[in-house]
């Protein structure tokens, strides 16, 4: 709370410490543009992270809920052996819902694949169950017991080794969106710290006379962290609307269409960018204090 109180101050700021910078110059335009443009690719580093995360949950939900039972059996005993195994399913706890997948839908399946026309009547295609699970789900180890003995030829897949990998991609995509806003953070920092550093030494001449007519550095350091600050906070309110006007252009799909898909921000989500041109001014505010004072200390 002390130091958002000391942040207000400073935007506040003195008036007669603001005359102490020059209200123009290239270190002006570089911070606000600095500011502006890394305000605009956090943006989409967040909308990245948040769509990285929806897509994990969704393939989690989707593939965590689900199971297959495959059944390889000779053509008279696959009719047997498939009853046996709707029977079995009927009478597992944590099991929805269970039916076989028909023809037409392993044709579909296996075309992006083999092509269209694939005579599935002539290959040796086991036949497939889908089984839907509860909210409380199924012991699949005690599932594949109980297949083994009322049918042999069947082979429960729960999906662990799709979902698994799955998961941990869209994780790792979403921890690389929030290191891709602090990398952001901290050259938006440097940048900014090397303008005050240079506005600093620009100004060193107007700094030895304020020294002699008894101002601190405290003084003409709250000058400068006031006038990069505020620029910092301009060009991220900037950057930030830029940003979120472009989120809000993109094409809308499906969550579970893809990455590319769900880039974007739903419902609450939307007031998230807002956090960053204050958060931008908090660093700004701590880049240009230290450097003001780093360099102060220099002058002589």
């Amino acid at each position: 709370m002390r130091r958002l109180a000391l942040l207000a101050a400073v935007l506040a700021g003195d008036p007669r410490a603001g005359r102490v910078v020059p209200p123009s110059g290239f270190t002006a335009r570089l911070t606000q543009f600095s500011a502006a443009a890394m305000a605009f690719l956090a943006v989409f580093a967040l909308a990245l992270s948040l769509a990285a995360g929806r897509l994990a949950d969704h393939w989690g939900e989707a593939l965590a809920r689900t199971a297959t039972v495959r059944i390889s059996a000779p053509e008279g005993q696959m009719a047997a052996q498939t009853d046996a195994v709707l029977e079995v399913l009927r009478t597992t706890p944590g099991v929805a819902t269970a039916r076989t997948i028909p023809e037409d839908e392993q044709r579909a399946l296996l075309e992006p694949w083999f092509g269209p026309g694939l005579p599935l009547d002539t290959l040796p295609l086991p036949r497939l169950v889908e089984v839907t699970e509860t909210v409380e789900g199924m012991d699949a180890e005690a599932l594949r017991l109980r297949l083994q003995g009322e049918a042999p030829g069947a082979v429960l897949d729960d999906h662990t080794r799709w979902r698994r990998p799955l998961v941990e991609a869209a994780g790792r995509l979403r921890l690389l969106g929030w290191l891709s806003i602090g990398l952001i953070g901290a050259a938006m920092a440097a940048m900014i710290a090397l303008s005050a550093s240079s506005a600093l030494a620009a100004n060193a001449r107007v700094i030895e006379v304020l020294r002699l007519v008894g101002a601190r550095d405290a003084f003409i350091a709250r000058a400068f962290v006031r006038r990069f600050t505020r620029r910092a906070l301009e060009g991220a309110i900037l950057g930030t609307a830029l940003g979120i006007a472009a989120v809000a252009l993109l094409p809308r799909s499906g969550a579970g269409s893809g990455i590319l898909a769900g880039l974007g921000f739903r419902g609450l989500d939307w007031l998230l960018p807002l956090c960053l041109p204050p958060i931008a001014a908090a660093v700004a505010f701590a880049a240009t204090r230290l450097t003001a004072m780093r360099v102060l200390r220099g002058i002589t």
